[in-house]
C-alpha cells in the first residue's frame, strides 16, 4: 500500500488546521480563582521605571478581567522553584537595542498573548510576556491549549506600518526561532538539531511537531500593531517529543537547553532579521528560510474543483515564488 500525500486545498486556502489532541493536550477546566501576578522588569535603568510607572498607573488588565497582582523584580524575592524561569539570565544574554528588553514573567498565566495584545498600547513595543504555565494559550481557529512546565511560551510585541508586508512577518519569526536554536547549540558545542517550518506557522523536528507561532494585528494610528505569540517544546517529552529529548539521542555530552539561552538568541537574531525585513523586503531572508523549510521537494495532492468536479493532482512542491 501506497502512503498517503498531503493534500493543499487549493479551492479552500485556510491556515487554520485543528491540532490533533495528543500533539498539545487541549486545554481542559484549569482556571483558578487565585489572581495571576505579573512580575516585571527592565534591562536598562530607563526601563525600570518604566516597569514602576507601569505598575503605578495600574492599568494593566486581562482579557476576561481576571484578577491580577502586578509587582516589580526589585520587590520580590528570586524564585526558589527549579523549574522557574531564570528572568536575570535572560537578560545578561540579551544585546537587542529594543525587542525583549521589557520583560513580563509570571509563573502562570492563561495566555501571554492576551497579556501583550489586550496591553499593546500600555506596554513599550518589543515588550516581551513569558509565561512558566499556561492553560488557555492561543491558537488558529480560536483553539486554547495547555502547555505545561518545559515549554518556552512568550509572545511579544512590534509594530509595522506597511500592511502588505505584515502577513510575512510570521515567517521571520519562524526563521529567528529555527536560527536561535542553531546559536544557541554551536555555543553549546553540541549538534544542530535541524528544527523545519512546516507552513505556514509551525516548527518540526524529525517529523513531529515541537512549535508553533501564532500572529495577530490591529490597525490603529496608521499602524499595525502586530502581537506575536511562541510555543517551543524544550524539555517536555510527552506527549510527542521535546528538543532536549532529541539531544540526549545524539550526543553523549551533558547538556541541556534552557528556555532563557533559546529566549535572547530569539531575539537577538529576530532584531537583525525584521530589521532587515523592513527595509529590504523578504527577498534577502528567502534563501536562509527555504533551508529551514520542511516541504522542498515534497510530494503533495493538489485538490481544486473544476466545473463542480473535483480534481485531484500530485505535485512536486519547488522552491520558486511560493511566499508571495
Amino acid at each position: 500500500m501506497k502512503p498517503e500525500l498531503p493534500r493543499f486545498y487549493v479551492h479552500c486556502c485556510n491556515n487554520s488546521s485543528k491540532l490533533d489532541k495528543s500533539e498539545m493536550g487541549f486545554s481542559q477546566t484549569m482556571d483558578s480563582q487565585s489572581p495571576c501576578q505579573l512580575v516585571l522588569f527592565g534591562k536598562s535603568s530607563a526601563e525600570k521605571e518604566l516597569a514602576k510607572s507601569i505598575k503605578d498607573s495600574k492599568a494593566l488588565k486581562l482579557s476576561d478581567n481576571a484578577q491580577l497582582e502586578i509587582v516589580l523584580h526589585s520587590d520580590t524575592e528570586t524564585p526558589v522553584e527549579e523549574n522557574c524561569f531564570r528572568c536575570d539570565s535572560f537578560l545578561s544574554s540579551l544585546s537587542t537595542t529594543r525587542f525583549g528588553r521589557f520583560l513580563i514573567w509570571s509563573p502562570r498565566l492563561p495566555s501571554t498573548h492576551d497579556v501583550v495584545s489586550h496591553n499593546f498600547c500600555e506596554l513599550p513595543v518589543g515588550t516581551v510576556c513569558v509565561a512558566d504555565v499556561q492553560f488557555k494559550g492561543r491558537g488558529r481557529s480560536q483553539n486554547m491549549w495547555e502547555s505545561p512546565r518545559g515549554c518556552l511560551m512568550f509572545s511579544f510585541t512590534l509594530q509595522m506600518e506597511d500592511g502588505r508586508v505584515v502577513p510575512l512577518v510570521q515567517y521571520v519569526v519562524c526563521l529567528a526561532m529555527t536560527e536561535a536554536i542553531n546559536d544557541v547549540c554551536h555555543k553549546n558545542g553540541i549538534p544542530y538539531l535541524h528544527v523545519r517550518i512546516k507552513w505556514p506557522n509551525d516548527l518540526y523536528l524529525n517529523g513531529l511537531k515541537v512549535g508553533g507561532i501564532l500572529c495577530t494585528s490591529t490597525y490603529r494610528s496608521k499602524k499595525f500593531n502586530v502581537s506575536a505569540g511562541i510555543g517551543l517544546n524544550i524539555d517536555n517529552e510527552q506527549p510527542t517529543t521535546c528538543l532536549n529529548a532529541v539531544l540526549q539521542k545524539l550526543t553523549s555530552i551533558s547538556c541541556q537547553l534552557q528556555r532563557e539561552d533559546i529566549l535572547a538568541a530569539f531575539f537577538n537574531k529576530f532584531e537583525d532579521l525584521f530589521d532587515l525585513f523592513i527595509d529590504k523586503g523578504f527577498q534577502p531572508l528567502e534563501q536562509l528560510y527555504y533551508q529551514a523549510w520542511l516541504h522542498s521537494g515534497q510530494r503533495v495532492i493538489v485538490q481544486e474543483k473544476d466545473d463542480n468536479q473535483l480534481v485531484e493532482n500530485v505535485v512536486t512542491v519547488q522552491v520558486r515564488d511560493l511566499l508571495y
